[in-house]
């Protein structure tokens, strides 16, 4: 069975196409990059609408596939910015009317989850989900993907982005703020902002910026942020696998792709016996094929939807889709 997944939550415009086996036959990525200032969503919605049918017929191309040969089309329904959730929506609508083949809207954490649990090689894990949109704990208990812990306000990667405009170093700033880290040698006062299972990333963010106004390196003041930050996200992921006895982690996300976040996890498994895996970095970020694969799974294991099911819904939550295929 072939799927066509489409990704639009935000930023991201993405098309993928897998099989049953998970075999990614394509996966392409277009990023709404704004030209100054930070992600509107109605700009970026009109990105992905100008893009969405040549990037769908740039995925076929390189799968060397047709429409008709596609059996199921899938896409993110949300959680995600509306406009731009709409946009891909209306086009998985659109296939699926035109080719007569069935529709199925999926959540965007638990595609991250899923592409992992195909990819990886993990069984069971508590995954590390971190992205510019979202931050959360995740594992699997009693039926559903659980959240057993999350950001009190914004993402981690949402977090860094703004931290960046704020010390003008670009939008999309954590790459930018990951190579500054790398010079730092100073560990700066931040608050330690973990509340229970759940993080708080603001109050750091405007500390940060007040520690450059007292002069301060920006080196040390990145350094800073992603020793505090990733702290916290490596505490919490910890208790979450102890509460719920796993021995395995899984990153995704765009913010899984950092290093220094990825060795403070590595770390933290080894210390507890456990081990960690990460996706490739095209399957970390937001992307198509992991929309397609879990829509794949959720169709095999007997989930249907008509057109009238496949409003999107910007706050769709990971612990309200019901797990039929474990």
């Amino acid at each position: 069975m072939i799927t066509l997944g489409i990704e639009g939550t935000a930023h991201t415009l993405g098309v993928g196409i897998t099989d049953e086996k998970c075999n990614v036959l394509a996966n392409v990525i277009e990023m709404y990059r704004p030209p100054e200032g930070g992600l509107h969503p109605r700009e970026a919605a009109n990105h992905h609408t100008d893009i969405v049918a040549s990037t769908i017929s740039k995925a076929l191309t390189d799968a060397k596939l047709s429409l008709k040969d596609i059996d199921v089309i899938s896409f993110s329904k949300g959680p995600g910015l509306g406009p731009c959730l709409r946009v891909a929506a209306t086009a998985a609508r659109a296939l699926s009317v035109r080719l007569n083949i069935p529709i199925i809207g999926v959540n965007h954490c638990v595609a991250h989850v899923e592409i992992g649990n195909a990819t990886t090689g993990c069984t069971d894990p508590v995954l590390l989900y971190a992205s510019g949109g979202n931050t959360q704990i995740i594992a699997f208990a009693n039926g559903r993907y659980r959240i057993f812990g999350e950001t009190l306000d914004v993402g981690i990667g949402n977090m860094l982005d703004k931290l960046g405009r704020e010390l003008d170093l670009g939008y999309y700033a954590g790459p930018t703020i990951e190579k500054l880290a790398k010079e730092g040698t100073e560990l700066l006062d931040l608050p330690y902002s973990v509340k229970g299972m759940d993080i708080a990333f603001s109050g750091i963010m405007t500390s940060a910026v007040a520690l450059k106004k007292k002069g301060h390196r920006l080196e040390d003041i990145a350094f800073s942020v992603q020793e505090t930050c990733f702290a916290m996200l490596a505490e919490v992921t910890e208790r979450a696998m102890a509460h719920v006895g796993k021995s395995e982690v899984l990153m995704g996300g765009g913010v899984a792709q950092n290093k220094r976040l990825r060795g403070m996890i590595e770390t933290m498994a080894k210390e507890r016996d456990a081990k960690m895996f990460v996706p490739l970095p095209r399957l970390c970020i937001d992307n198509g094929a992991m929309i397609a694969w879990l829509g794949h799974i959720m169709y095999d294991s007997g989930v249907r939807m008509t057109i009238d099911d496949t409003k999107v819904e910007q706050r769709f939550r990971t612990d309200e889709v019901n797990v039929t295929w474990r």
